[in-house]
């Protein structure tokens, strides 16, 4: 599908500087990683499930549950991202089998996995409930009956009040320097779905500024769309989760595969 190519080019270009979105990466692994861990021992109490993460981008989410014991496997749409993932899984001493895949069309069979996640807003990058659905379809078909969805998104119930134009700059370390990142929003017709401009601003080691931009388009998913989705592909028991109940920077849908014991 063209939508599918447009977001492997953002992530492509992406992926050698995703880490300047964090003022420490490896931090944000352990942070992000110890809070899906505990969702997925408080709902499975399992020791080490076997996860996917269909969205793994350059590994955050996937290194920081493999650091916690999960058996891991990622997959992305992006091939600069996903060979991104294995070489940094690689160096912190994390197995991390990888493919290149939509998560609209995953390569596995059906119940291979305890627990799939798809974190930091990856779904809406969908922009069609057609599509929406044959994801959500997709990972119910290779959860094992009970197994568990977790789900990550912007808060889009609070930001869809305000619409905002940008996101405040972030401030990372580079190798010449601090880098400055963020973001311009502009809002379709709609009033659901925006486009997106990432900007990386990162020294050159030159006294001069070398600036990247990359663009893609979200569609900005309520809890209740995105819960009414979730059960439609036959998932049970969808739950929010805040940030602040959690530890994790968003917030957080999980649910059950259907056919789990009651």
């Amino acid at each position: 599908m063209p939508e599918a190519s447009e977001v492997a080019r953002f992530y492509d270009r992406l992926a050698a500087d995703y880490h300047l979105i964090y003022v420490d990466w490896d931090a944000g692994i352990a942070r992000q990683g110890r809070a899906l861990d505990a969702v997925i021992r408080a709902e499975l109490d399992l020791d080490g499930a076997r996860a996917l993460d269909c969205s793994c981008g350059i590994g955050t989410q996937a290194i920081g549950l493999g650091l916690r014991g999960h058996r891991v496997t990622g997959t992305d749409i992006s091939t600069g991202a996903v060979t991104r993932a294995a070489r940094e899984a690689a160096l912190r001493g994390v197995a991390l089998p990888t493919a290149v895949a939509d998560m609209r069309q995953l390569p596995f069979g059906e119940g291979e996995f305890d627990v799939v996640v798809s974190a930091d807003n990856a779904l809406p990058h969908l922009l069609t409930a057609q599509d929406v659905r044959a994801a959500l379809t997709e990972m119910r078909r290779v959860l094992r009956p009970g197994g568990l969805l977790i789900l990550s998104t912007r808060p889009y119930d609070e930001i869809l009040k305000a619409r905002p134009a940008s996101t405040a700059p972030q401030v990372a370390a580079s190798p010449y320097g601090r880098s400055i990142t963020f973001q311009l929003w502009d809002w379709h017709e709609d009033g659901e779905r925006y486009d997106l401009e990432h900007f990386q601003l990162v020294p050159d080691g030159t006294g001069e500024w070398d600036v990247r931009v990359r663009r893609t388009t979200y569609w900005a998913l309520t809890q209740d769309q995105l819960s009414s989705y979730a059960i439609e592909a036959g998932f049970v028991e969808p739950q929010w989760r805040t940030s602040e109940s959690t530890g994790f920077f968003q917030p957080l849908l999980t649910a059950r595969a259907a056919g789990g014991p009651a």
